[in-house]
This record gives C-alpha cells, structure tokens and sequence, in this order.
C-alpha cells in the first residue's frame, strides 16, 4: 500500500498573532522558579479556528522550526522568532492540516485521532494516540501528505491502557545515555494496582514495561530527554480548589528499566499566579554546553476561557 495520499486537501496557512511577555509571575521580576529560570514566553492567537489543541511540541535540529501534533488529529508546523536580546517574541510560518489514518482517509472523528506525543526520528515522526491506543510512523519529510507508513508495537499490554488516559508521551533518548537511544513512552494516567503510571522502554537493551510514581492528582502530559540521558516529565493538575497547576519532574535515566518503579526531583511547580494554562507539550533545546532550554506549550481547548502559551526556560546547573 503506498504511503502518499495523492488526494489530498492543500496544507493551510495559518496567520497568527503573537503577544511576547517577560514575567512568569505577574507583577514581579522573579526569574528562577525551583530549579529553571525564566527567559520569557508568548501567547498566541488566529483569526481561524485552526491553531490550538497542541498536545506535543518537538523542535528541529536548527532550534527554530517545529513540528507538533493536536489531539484533534491535525499536524501543526511553524518557526519560533527571537527579539534583539535572544528572548522569544513569536511564532510564525505556522501550517496545519487533518491527519492521515492508515487508510488514507483524514478528518476523521477525533477519538480516532487523538494525537498526543510526539517524536522525530531519522526519517519517521513517529504520534502516540489515545483511545484507539497505537504508535503510528509517518514518512518525514511529507508526514503532512502521506499516511503511516507502520505502527510501532508500545509493549504495554493494551488492556492496562484506559480509554482517554492513554500514551500521553513519545520521547527519544539520547544515543550516548543508559537508554542507548531508546524511544520511551509514558502513558498519562494508565495505573498498576499500586497506583504507579505505566511506561515501557520500546528498544534496546532496556527494553519492557516500567511504571512512574504518580503523585495525585497530578497527571503527566509530556516528556523529554536532557542530553545526559535523565527523562524530564511535564504535569499538569486541575483542582476546583486551586485551578490550574504545572509541575516538571526529572528522572534519573539511570533507573529506567524493567519493572523498575521510578521517581524524581521536582524542577518547577507552578499554579495560576504564574504564566501558566493547560500546560501539554514539552521539549528539551540545546543551545550550548551550559544552556539547556525547555520549552513548554499548552492546549487552549479552543476555549475562549484558555489561551495558547509557549514558555521557556533555562534549566540551572545542580
């Protein structure tokens, strides 16, 4: 069966318009939160209803163009912009389009393609999706014309995957860490009997299930790799009390592995007296030797009520 889908709809543009801020917190000039510092963010808006929903944000190796996915089965692409001083100021050449599923056929109803990590391998982009639980492979470059081209067995036992709380995160190692390069996946709230999160390593020497403390009620939305091979995860909670809240938790890869039970130092733990909304996608840039940045995106829902937010911080040393 071939890959490309001949028929498809044109790839649409999609105008943006971008508002730069440089405080985290509103009305102070803090910059180091737990362990990052703040450098500044974004919010973003469309007179389409096109941009929105990101589920996961994964960038090129020029640390400017990205790919991310939306967990309303779309691709979204588009390059971040930098002001005089390095800070981010926008977004920009943004396109997007519907989703091929295996058979060729896109805009199809969502739970079918409810997109939610994502990563980028040498000729693959590789989307986990929720519900109907797979790892589909795209064709890179051309993922935004072409169907999968094969799926990637995720080793959890599908019956342990809940139905909307499925594989929230797709994130690839680096080659030099204790996973050798791995693909790993960690589903959001997908829980053992001892209310661990499920994870599996998919390659390589390391390769099997293995689970996440979870810390009610927080709930892990994305992931990435630093480069010494530690696994950084992205939460979010949503409480009637307190609202909204964000938390990275780093993991030491060095106790990735079957049936290990894992947990971490908590680098950041945000609430809504900070720059923060529904908080979905991460990823880790490198921009020199001392200058880790993580970037971080959220999902407005498309809801009036929401707003999309990229972030970025610089991790500091231990």
């Amino acid at each position: 069966m071939p890959a490309a889908c001949p028929a498809a709809a044109d790839v649409i543009d999609v105008p943006v318009v971008n508002r730069a801020f440089s405080q985290f917190m509103l009305g102070s000039d803090r910059r180091v939160f737990g362990k990052l510092e703040f450098l500044g963010g974004i919010s973003y808006t469309s007179s389409t209803n096109l941009l929105g929903s990101i589920s996961a944000i994964r960038f090129r190796g020029d640390r400017e163009h990205f790919v991310t996915v939306l967990d309303t089965g779309h691709w979204l692409t588009g390059r971040i912009e930098r002001d005089a001083e390095g800070r981010l100021s926008g977004i920009t050449d943004v396109k997007t389009r519907s989703m091929f599923d295996r058979n060729g056929q896109d805009e199809r109803v969502k739970n079918r393609m409810d997109a939610e990590g994502l990563a980028l391998v040498d000729g693959a982009a590789l989307v986990s999706f929720e519900v109907y639980h797979r790892i589909d492979a795209y064709p890179d470059p051309g993922f935004m014309e072409a169907r999968p081209k094969r799926r990637i067995p995720f080793l959890i036992d599908p019956k342990e995957l809940r139905f909307n709380r499925g594989m929230e995160t797709l994130a690839l190692s680096p080659a030099a860490g204790p996973l050798a390069g791995a693909l790993v996946t960690v589903t959001e709230r997908s829980l053992d009997p001892d209310g661990n999160v499920f994870a599996a390593v998919l390659s390589g020497p390391r390769a099997g299930v293995f689970f996440v403390r979870r810390n009610d009620p927080w709930d892990i939305t994305d992931g990435a790799f630093l480069p010494n091979g530690d696994l950084i995860l992205l939460e979010r909670r949503f409480r009637l009390a307190d609202g909204m809240g964000m938390r990275i938790r780093r993991i030491d890869g060095n106790t990735i592995r079957p049936g290990a039970v894992v947990d971490g130092e908590v680098l950041i733990d945000a609430d809504l007296s900070q720059q923060i909304d529904n908080m979905e996608g991460l990823d880790v840039m490198v921009m020199g030797p001392d200058d880790i940045r993580i970037i971080v995106v959220s999902d407005d829902n498309h809801s009036i009520l929401q707003r999309n937010l990229m972030l970025e911080f610089r991790l500091l040393p231990d």
